[in-house]
């Protein structure tokens, strides 16, 4: 927060949101946008201890737009360092819609889906048989499933929904499956196939593919190929090969894009395409 400014004056500066001339509140709403999160803890004291109506809705509109810089600050850092940790990419999404969630949450969450999954696991057996014993753990001990009833909803797109509530669309269960995955020193990645995401199983020898949302069934290239041509659509190498954590992130923004536009809000809309362009994306893919 602004050194220079005292609580007093911060208070002063505060009370003027609710002032009649709006020239006035646009240069407050300003000022107080440039002093950036650190003011949000002030912010929600003064919205905790007003009674009116207009003056909590000024301030409930500056925490969320503050909020939404900071993600978007935080998203473009983590874009151009090269997207490094999917988790934290992630977490970043969640902190739209959850601006108090905290990365280690999350961490924590997983370590302990991870643990479940070491109990069951042998690594000495064969690929196919490691996947195997991994549905086992991920669909049938640990119960995740196909949020099919409710697949549109944002909450689909919000990892630590769909590690409370064990449902989620196809990315998000092949995002917890990948974590785990990797966590046991699997070589599984995200494939950002059409209107699917699924996972890959590859080494320098073997490959085969994996639908997280069809309880880990396994399937082989030649099934890519004809779902392809089932869509009429052309076999390019990338419907085949491992994405980067910035297209797992950048998917689940253009899903939850999706999911707003079947609730009719446009401005959560036109702000997931401002993320989106954090990471240098469009709404194509």
């Amino acid at each position: 927060m602004d050194k220079e400014l005292s609580q007093k004056e911060l208070a002063a500066l505060v009370s003027l949101l609710d002032d009649e001339d709006t020239e006035v509140r646009t240069h407050v709403r300003e000022k107080i946008m440039s002093l950036g999160s650190p003011i949000i803890p002030f912010l929600e004291k003064k919205w905790e201890e007003s009674f009116n109506a207009t003056f909590q809705k000024q301030i409930e509109e500056l925490v969320h737009d503050l909020q939404f810089k900071l993600v978007k600050e935080r998203l473009s850092i983590w874009g151009e360092t090269g997207g490094i940790d999917l988790l934290e990419g992630i977490w970043l999404l969640n902190t739209y819609q959850y601006p108090d969630l905290e990365l280690e949450t999350l961490q924590k969450e997983l370590e302990q889906l991870y643990y479940d999954a070491w109990l069951e696991f042998n690594q000495d057996l064969q690929a196919v048989d490691k996947i195997r014993v991994l549905n086992s753990v991920v669909f049938n001990k640990l119960k995740f499933s196909a949020n099919t009833k409710n697949f549109h909803a944002p909450g689909n797109s919000m990892l630590h929904v769909v590690l409370e509530t064990r449902r989620g669309n196809p990315i998000s269960l092949c995002v917890v499956y990948m974590l785990i995955a990797q966590k046991l020193k699997l070589p599984v990645y995200g494939v950002n196939l059409p209107n699917l995401f699924v996972l890959t199983y590859k080494t320098e020898d073997q490959q085969f593919y994996i639908n997280a949302f069809n309880k880990g069934l396994i399937f082989s290239k030649a099934d890519i190929a004809n779902y392809l041509g089932h869509l009429r659509l052309d076999t390019k190498d990338k419907y085949f090969e491992p994405c980067t954590h910035i297209d797992i992130v950048a998917r689940m923004l253009r899903n939850l894009y999706i999911s707003f536009e079947k609730l009719g809000d446009s401005a959560k809309m036109e702000e997931v395409i401002e993320m989106l362009r954090c990471l240098g994306q469009g709404l194509e893919s």
